[in-house]
């Protein structure tokens, strides 16, 4: 699919045909005030964290980018042409094929309810021509963090991570069934509780697309939520430049960067640069955690414990990706953040294909360092050792060993 620019020009649309179902709304109660990340006016639907073990999503809503609305037009095709990279654009970036995921369960773990999750879903789909997922035809599941339909309060910030979450695994692997697992709060005992739910309903690959700042604990929290052989977990590494941030400094999962993905004239067809700039402030995360044991897997010498990140993809708001929300939303919105990122890579292991029982798949990529794209430019702010701030040749912070380039860095 062409890429179509992100625009800021308010150009009218027809009046069209409404999709009447799931359409209530709510302004996000949560989100942060509007503020300018590398020249994109964005917000941060979700409320930064102020509590031990509390943590926040980290997807980022364009708020200067006109869209189609649902309330003044058919939001499907061909009407909508909705800004933002949408599943062409992606798979083509990252070499992924067409019609991935078949047989295989991803879980995406948030907390709160979206209510219209589902019927969201659906409009998104129809739009860049996936096949339905539905709970009718057992694609869609949501469930809570114990395993059943008592779903926790809504909560239009989370709405807008569940959106991107399911979104992105589906522009990734459209085939495959979507787990969807509601935590009661976005405390690390409750999401953690959801990740080993999505476990315990046999998903093999689960993303996470939140965290917060580091904890002493965090090497419990690593035994009790995310220490699943066999299971390929993924966690955004934050949107605040350099810094250590949590799950993503687990020794267990997939760390998960962010960059900004531009298309030219390369054979690819497409340029990455890391996510942010020398200031830091914004930006994607890294660094070297304070408490996480490092993997035997990581072998970089400037931190004795985990290295964040392991890989990435695109989380820039400027070269964002579509999403179709209506609660707290109107439609179709674009999103960037490392939120992005996390579900991205997770779904790719899924198209890769089932983990080895006992492996931890985050030292995949490790394997088969050459199966990726290398972003060799940029920064997400300014620290010693260089490298864990700043792009180069092979390993660094921001990136990890680079993006998606194919499946075979994601296979056992």
């Amino acid at each position: 699919m062409r890429r179509r620019r992100l625009r800021s020009t308010t150009a009218a649309f027809a009046v069209g045909a409404v999709v009447a179902a799931g359409l209530a709304t709510a302004a996000p109660a949560h989100a942060s005030a509007t503020t300018t990340r590398d020249g994109a006016a964005v917000k941060q639907v979700c409320t930064k964290p102020t509590t031990r073990h509390q943590l926040a999503c980290y997807a980022l809503m364009r708020t200067d980018v006109t869209q189609p609305s649902v309330f003044s037009l058919n939001p499907v095709s061909p009407n909508a042409n909705p800004s933002g990279y949408g599943p062409n654009d992606l798979r083509s970036a990252y070499n992924l094929p067409a019609g991935g995921g078949a047989g295989q369960t991803i879980a995406v773990i948030d907390a709160f309810d979206d209510p219209n999750a589902e019927a969201d879903l659906a409009v998104y789909r129809a739009q860049f021509g996936l096949p339905a997922c539905t709970t009718a035809n057992g694609c869609f599941r949501k469930i809570d963090q114990n395993g059943g339909t008592s779903y926790p309060t809504p909560d239009a910030g989370w709405a807008g991570e569940i959106s991107l979450d399911v979104d992105m695994v589906s522009a990734i692997a459209p085939n495959a069934h979507i787990l969807l697992v509601e935590a009661n709060s976005a405390t690390m005992e409750d999401l953690g509780a959801a990740v080993n739910q999505a476990v315990a309903q046999g998903a093999k690959y689960i993303s996470n697309s939140y965290g917060g700042p580091e904890d002493p604990s965090d090497s419990t929290s690593d035994n009790l939520y995310f220490n699943h052989p066999g299971v390929a977990i993924t966690a955004s590494s934050g949107d605040s430049g350099y810094g250590a941030q949590y799950p993503a400094g687990s020794q267990y999962i997939t760390s998960v960067g962010g960059t900004t993905l531009t298309r030219n004239s390369s054979a690819r067809g497409w340029g990455e640069t890391v996510w942010g700039s020398f200031i830091g402030v914004s930006g994607t995360g890294s660094g070297c955690s304070a408490y996480d044991a490092k993997p035997s897997w990581q072998t970089d010498t400037g931190c004795s414990k985990r290295t964040i990140a392991d890989v990435a993809a695109v989380a820039d708001p400027n070269t964002g990706v579509a999403v179709y929300q209506t609660y707290g939303g109107n439609g179709w919105v674009v999103y960037g953040g490392t939120s992005v990122s996390s579900p991205i890579i997770a779904s790719v292991y899924a198209v890769a294909g089932t983990p080895g029982a006992g492996d931890y798949p985050a030292k995949y990529p490790y394997q088969h360092t050459g199966a990726l794209y290398d972003v060799t430019s940029g920064a997400d702010g300014l620290c010693w050792p260089f490298y864990l701030c700043m792009a180069r040749s092979g390993y660094d912070g921001p990136t990890g060993l680079g993006t998606p380039n194919g499946l075979t860095a994601f296979r056992s």
